[in-house]
């Protein structure tokens, strides 16, 4: 069997969360290099999840000298784009965390990037890989919703603000929730309604609770100086077809309606959202015989094997499994689109830039 060769840039918590432990679960794919600024945790990394004399790096770019297939970049949000472009010019395919980049023009350079070379680009986008997602989708193309005309996309917690790395610092992550959470809970909505041509946003962020150093919070207290993000946001987005999503994003919202990645989608013959109880949260509704009904499906049962065929497990599994089939055949589909996420970006920017001028951002 032919090993996809891996390189990991960035080793600290989404690494060791999400993408590193799925990938040690793929029998075709042995990671090889590992790099951070801080070398204990690339070296950490290379013994808990590297191949056989895997090498370590404190500068990615000695790193892309290697003889690798992949390069998976799982950095601060602002390295994204150039860690990238220089693995994509190094002829190396990447998977790229979300966000894409810190904002459009980055994103750009990305996807530019991307189609010079002619190497594969994705981005970590793993609630498409829920099985409630993956139920939805299918009965979207089935045409079980219609025309969605309207949405939802909703990320919001009551008191959970990430306290460690750089999540609170803007000159690295280029904002706050929007950027953070937001963003699944948009990418989510604009799959489910295959629509990625926004005509208009307006959008608000806000610091009500971020100066509160003594705040109730998941994650412990924070230092209000070097909270230099929102702590949430909201955004009205027209689609060129005359659909509408209303967006929400925080890490600490005086509220009970907490959803993190969900979204609510309303069709001319049907209606679907998220926000059930437990781990069958998904529920379709519509019309039938003169009668309104509510289905929710059993989706503890089968999983996601439905999805392509074969396969299941958790949601990253299912992305890294995919991913790495693509880069091996290219007639296995690459679900997450780097044009897909470029668009995402477009809006996460539009909202804070009429947020911060006031006035709504209009797309040619």
């Amino acid at each position: 069997m032919k090993k996809v060769r891996i390189g990991i840039i960035g080793c600290g918590g989404i690494a060791n969360a999400k993408h590193m432990p799925s990938l040690k679960k793929l029998p075709q794919v042995e990671m090889v290099a590992f790099c951070d600024i801080i070398r204990e945790r690339a070296e950490k990394a290379a013994r808990e999840y590297g191949a056989p004399g895997a090498q370590v790096f404190e500068d990615y770019k000695e790193l892309l000298k290697l003889d690798l297939d992949v390069v998976h970049v799982l950095t601060p949000n602002k390295q994204h784009s150039f860690i990238t472009v220089d693995a994509l010019e190094s002829g190396k395919h990447v998977m790229c965390e979300k966000p894409m980049a810190i904002n459009s023009a980055e994103a750009k350079k990305m996807l530019d990037a991307a189609k010079r070379t002619g190497k594969k680009l994705t981005i970590g986008y793993q609630s498409r890989f829920r099985t409630d997602s993956l139920y939805l989708k299918r009965a979207i193309e089935n045409g079980e919703l219609g025309d969605i005309y309207y949405a939802k996309a909703q990320a919001v917690r009551r008191r959970a603000v990430p306290t460690w790395g750089v999540f609170l610092d803007a000159e690295n992550q280029g904002g706050g929730p929007l950027i953070d959470i937001g963003t699944h809970a948009l990418d989510l909505t604009l799959w489910m309604m295959d629509n990625y041509e926004p005509e208009m946003v307006v959008g608000t962020t806000y610091r009500k609770l971020a100066d509160n150093e003594n705040a109730a919070n998941a994650w412990g207290s924070w230092d209000p100086k070097k909270f230099t993000v929102e702590d949430s946001a909201f955004g009205f987005i027209k689609m060129k077809n005359g659909a509408t999503i209303n967006l929400e994003a925080s890490w600490a919202l005086n509220t009970l309606l907490v959803n993190e990645a969900k979204t609510v989608l309303c069709g001319d013959k049907g209606g679907a959202d998220m926000m059930g109880e437990g781990k069958n949260c998904l529920r379709i509704n519509g019309e039938k015989y003169g009668k309104t009904f509510v289905e929710v499906p059993d989706l503890a049962m089968g999983g996601a094997a439905f999805f392509d065929g074969e396969g299941g497990g958790e949601p990253q599994e299912i992305e890294a499994r995919m991913w790495i089939e693509h880069v091996l055949d290219d007639s296995k589909p690459l679900i997450t689109k780097p044009e897909q996420a470029y668009v995402v970006t477009q809006i996460l920017e539009a909202i804070y830039t009429s947020a911060r001028t006031g006035k709504p951002v209009y797309f040619d």
